[in-house]
Parts: structure tokens; sequence; C-alpha cells
């Protein structure tokens, strides 16, 4: 295992894990904060405190609404558009869905779809390495949200984000990427003139906080508490909780191992919603190529094979 490699004499093992801190970043005191870097921690931890509001301005109207922008924002948005269809071409939808999708996905305040897409596409590309943008190796914190507010990583790392010429090739998403910052405060205006502050509370900061975690645990945790059930050298796991929060994102090791997948939790008893809402599109028309590991491929990347060539 990749982690394995480390001394533990040198390094840090993260609790409870055999995952190895290898690599150092100072995330607060010891390092530039770049005025990027000050903004999204700031709004981030905003979000945080309005969410603190919560238990005061609790309704059910409120709490349904927050509930209904968790799964258009995380399910439609973020897991079955920004990673499963865009970052991974795992499926197809006609332009009208895609991009009604992608907007969902941008009300969930990860960033724009080709921010988004390029940083999961390098994560892929050098998973658990030295150029991952968000590997355990550098720590649990910096996995789960540090990386964040380190955009002087991001540069260093990437000066040329050249991995999605497809997505910036059309005028919808550059169009959400040079304007993506009115759309959340449009966002943000409407739903305050719609129920005021309970619902900018339960909606911005109730449903926005969770979702943001839901998403981070897969980098963090799924890197570093789990099965592996694959031979993916990397750190990948699979984790059953994550994928109950995350909307099947959480099966995180056969992700790693097919990453072209659509389907992401292979067993039946592997909850994944984000599949069975692709299953329910595909059946009306409006999911094609819809894309699934083989058996010769599962076979190829499974631990029993390994063990054969060796």
């Amino acid at each position: 295992m990749l982690a394995n490699t480390a001394k533990e004499s040198e390094h840090e093992r993260i609790i409870f894990s055999d995952v190895m801190i290898t690599r150092k970043r100072n995330l607060f005191w010891g390092r530039k904060w770049r005025i990027l870097d000050a903004r999204m921690a700031f709004g981030i931890f905003s979000l945080h405190v309005l969410a603190l509001y919560a238990p005061s301005t609790f309704s059910w109207d409120a709490f349904g609404y927050a509930v209904l922008f968790y799964f258009l924002s995380g399910m439609l948005g973020v897991t079955m558009c920004y990673h499963r269809a865009l970052s991974h071409h795992s499926l197809k939808l006609p332009k009208w869905l895609e991009y009604t999708c992608a907007y969902f996905g941008v009300l969930a305040i990860q960033r724009d779809p080709i921010y988004w897409v390029s940083i999961h596409r390098y994560h892929h590309q050098y998973v658990d390495k030295e150029k991952d943008p968000h590997t355990p190796t550098y720590g649990f914190w910096f996995s789960h949200m540090g990386w964040l507010f380190d955009s002087a990583y991001i540069i260093e790392k990437y000066q040329e984000r050249k991995n999605v010429e497809d997505l910036k090739s059309q005028a919808f998403y550059r169009f959400l990427r040079d304007t993506y910052m009115w759309h959340l405060f449009g966002f943000g205006a409407l739903v305050y003139a719609w129920g005021g502050f309970p619902y900018l509370v339960w909606i911005l900061g109730v449903r926005t906080t969770w979702l943001y975690h839901s998403i981070f645990l897969i980098n963090s945790v799924c890197h570093i508490w789990g099965e592996r059930v694959w031979n993916t050298n990397d750190l990948s796991r699979n984790n059953w909780w994550v994928a109950i929060v995350s909307f099947g994102e959480g099966w995180h090791n056969n992700h790693h191992a097919f990453e072209y997948s659509a389907r992401h939790g292979f067993e039946w008893w592997q909850i994944d919603l984000t599949w069975y809402m692709i299953c329910f599109l595909k059946s009306v028309g409006l999911a094609t190529n819809v894309k699934l590991p083989t058996q010769a491929h599962k076979l190829k990347k499974s631990f029993a094979s390994d063990c054969k060539l060796k």
C-alpha cells in the first residue's frame, strides 16, 4: 500500500489507520494568505456560523426546502453532473438537462463546473501523490478542507490547467465561471426574499454546510478509513456511512478502480442514490451512453488477479 512506503519512525500516522503523513504544509501560520484564500475562508466560516441559528429558526417548511435543495444541488448538481457526467463522462445527458443540473451544482457553492472538474481530474491523475490536490498524506485536515484555503498550492502544482478544454469550449460553462459569484449572491437574495432569515439559515447555512462536509468526507475519510476491495495502488477506501450522506460517492475504492463507471455501489447492498437517479433517467430516455465496468475489467482490478500475476 502506498502509505506504507514511509517509515513510521520518520512520519506521523493518522489515528486508527495505516495512512502516514509523509508531507508537511503550513495550513494556518507561517504561510502567506492570498486574498482569494481569505475570501474563501470567510465565506465558508460565515455559512457555518449561519447554520448555528438553525435551532432558533426551525420550521418544517424551511427544513423541507433545505432537504430539497440538498438533493438538487448535491445529487443532481455535484455527484451526478459535476462528477459522473462532466468529470468522467460516465453518462450523457441532453444539453438542456446537463446545463440545468450543472446550474444546481453552482448552487452547492463548491465553485463553478470548470474549476471543480479540473481539480477532480487532477486528483485522479496524481491520486495520493505529491501533485494530488487534496491527498491525506498532507494530513486529514488538509484533505478535508485545508486545501481549499491554499490557492498557492494549486497554482504551484498546476500552473496551467489545460485538462478541461471540453468545458472551456462551451459558452455556458465559461459564463458560469465568469459570473459565478453573482449567481451565489442572487440565490441568497432570492432565498431571503422568499422566506426571510429562517430560509436563509436553513437553505444556505444548514444545507450548504451539511453538503460541504458530505462531499469533503470523500476526499478525507475515504482515503483514510474503510475497506479496500480493488487493487488501485492508491489510498481510496469504500466507506458505507460516507456513501449514505454523499449519495453513493462513499464507495470510493470502487470509483477509483473504475473511474469511468456511472455506478459506484456495485453490490445490491451498496446504497448509491446517484446511480438510482441515473437508472431512472435512463429508463425515460434522458441518460444515454451509461458506462459500467465489464467482468473482465473487474477481474483485472481484483486483488486475486494481482496475486496470480505474482
